[in-house]
Formats: structure tokens, sequence, C-alpha cells
């Protein structure tokens, strides 16, 4: 069905009230604003009818007003920011009213109603009788149509109804749509509001589990650390306890090489002596001082192999092999922390 509209001619500042008809439409029932008029904390306008219709969807189990239960109150988004509105018990009627939005409605109806001040009307008028207005809504084909297209024209067999009504219902089902949409993207919203939770969860618990592997393995390299400096002492002291022994052995030989070469010495000065009586006066003191010096028995040397220090070697292959085994073990930190 086609056609034409027609305009009657713009008269006073029908623009300016046009502009103003613009901001006074609610989001959600697309109509101008009825009172009450409530204003979200984001400034934005709402029915006070359309904002508990918004809210009832988006929280399908909270107790009407008057119910003789106590609520804890609700939330919902607000449909032209999407700013969270969190309300007490009360619910939307805990909304504060905007009264001069109220009084602009007021304002704007009375200034309407003037002819002079009235806004461009509009009409759409029927291509096939032009002087006729669309006026009913034809339910078979589902277009508007003039009441003479009902009677003779394409419509004739066709089930009508009046064009305020279907006007009226459609208006209310994409109302009711807008709702359920609206609705809709707030279970959207919380559903990624949970989930980003749950990687905020995630980092936190991946934080504290790096925490506790560090300490643990800290823990590992001070035990070793402790078992080195154990194994390090043990050690030195065999070290020096064989240091000590070779050292005294080294004295006790050196003595006796002292000794034992002032008696050579003295041996050899006295067989220079070119007097025989002066030299055997000396020399059967001197033969016998020989002989004892010759028979003197030292302090065995060191066994063969007393150097080695090998038996201090240490295996740590099985070890390391056993360290690097180590690996999560499901559900055993969460027992020790508990614990």
């Amino acid at each position: 069905m086609n056609f034409t509209v027609g305009f009657k001619p713009l008269l006073g500042d029908a623009h300016n009230m046009d502009n103003l008809e613009k901001q006074l439409i609610c989001p959600i029932c697309l109509e101008m604003f009825s009172k009450p008029v409530v204003i979200l904390p984001c400034q934005h306008n709402l029915c006070r009818k359309c904002a508990n219709d918004v809210f009832q969807a988006s929280n399908p189990l909270w107790q009407s007003r008057g119910s003789t239960t106590v609520s804890s109150g609700g939330r919902f988004r607000c449909p032209s920011c999407r700013h969270e509105v969190v309300l007490d018990r009360h619910g939307v009627y805990g909304l504060q009213r905007n009264l001069l939005v109220e009084n602009i409605i007021d304002i704007y109806k009375q200034e309407s109603s003037r002819p002079l001040h009235s806004k461009a009307e509009q009409h759409l008028m029927c291509e096939e009788h032009e002087d006729e207005k669309i006026n009913i809504y034809c339910l078979s084909c589902e277009v508007p149509t003039c009441s003479l297209c009902k009677v003779f024209g394409a419509h004739k067999d066709c089930e009508v109804a009046p064009l305020p009504t279907i006007y009226k219902r459609q208006k209310s089902e994409l109302s009711d749509g807008i709702a359920m949409l609206v609705a809709g993207n707030d279970r959207v919203q919380a559903v990624i509001t949970q989930m980003e939770e749950v990687c905020q969860t995630i980092e936190d618990n991946s934080r504290r589990q790096k925490q506790l592997l560090n300490q643990r393995f800290e823990t590992l390299c001070a035990v070793l650390e402790e078992r080195k400096g154990e194994l390090l002492q043990a050690l030195a002291r065999e070290q020096e306890e064989k240091l000590q022994r070779v050292r005294g052995l080294i004295r006790q030989y050196g003595d006796h090489l002292e000794v034992s070469s002032k008696l050579v010495e003295s041996a050899i000065q006295s067989m220079e002596e070119p007097q025989m009586a002066l030299y055997l006066q000396q020399a059967k003191e001197l033969i016998n001082k020989v002989g004892a010096m010759s028979k003197v028995e030292l302090a065995g040397r060191p066994e063969p192999g007393y150097e080695s220090m090998e038996q201090f070697s240490v295996s740590v292959e099985h070890v390391a092999e056993m360290l690097r085994t180590i690996d999560f073990q499901p559900g055993e930190g969460a027992e020790e922390e508990t614990a």
C-alpha cells in the first residue's frame, strides 16, 4: 500500500517544540514521559512505570510494592548509558522524582494545545484516495490503510482494526521487547562481570602459588646449603688431622737430622786431629755417640695413599635425578594451607 505525506504549514516556533518533544521521550516506551518521572543516578529520566518494568524484568524474584515480605533491593542498568542503578528495598519507588521534567511536560502540553503554537501536524494520506487519511490497519495484509480502501478498494475483503488500537498494541509489544532486551543485556553483563571476577581470582591464585613454590624451593636450597656446609666441615677436620700428623713427623725427622749433622761435623773435626794421644781421648766417646745415633729408630712414615682424600667424594647423580622428578601435586597445596 503506497501513501503520501501531507503537512500543514509550520506555525510560530513549531521547530523548537519538536526539538523539545524529542528530549521528553522515554527511551523505554518511546512516548512522552508519563508522570511520575524518576531521575536515575546517571541523570537520565524514565517513566516510573517503565523503570519498574525494567527493574522487575531484571529482578524477577524481587517482591512488588505492597508485599508483606521485606526485600533487600535490587539493580538494573540504565537503558541509555548502561550505568548500573542500585536500588534499596523500596525499589523504583525509592528513586527521586524529577519535578523539573514534569513541569516542563505540563508547559509543553499547554503550549501544544494553543493553535498559534501547535507543532506541525502530519498525516499519512492514502495515495488511492488522496483526501482520505490513513485511519485503519489491515490485519490480513499487515499495512495501514484508509476507510475507503476497506469499503471499495483493495482491502474490502480483509480484516481490519482501528489504527490507534494496533498502534498501542505494537508500541506495547515493542516496549515489552525493549524491557526484555534490557533485562537480557543485564544478565549478559552479569555473566561478563562473573567471568572478569574469575579472571581476577585466577590471577590471585596463581600469584599465591608462585609465592609458595618459591618458598619451597628456597627451603630445599637451604637444606642443600646446610648439608654442604656439614660435609665441608668434615673434610676440613680430616685435612687438619692429616696435616698435623705429617707436620709432626717432619719436625721429628728434622730434629734428628740436625743432631745427626752436628755429630757428623764433630766426628770429622776429631778425625782431623794430628796428635794421636789427643785424638784417642775423644774418639771413644764419639764412636759411642755415632753408634747410638745410627741405632735411633724414628717414627714410621705415613702409609702409602695417606695423602688421598678420595673417601670424601660425594655422589649426587641420584639426588639430581630425584630433584628432576619434582612436579605439582593437585590438592596438596590446599590441604597444607587448611592444616
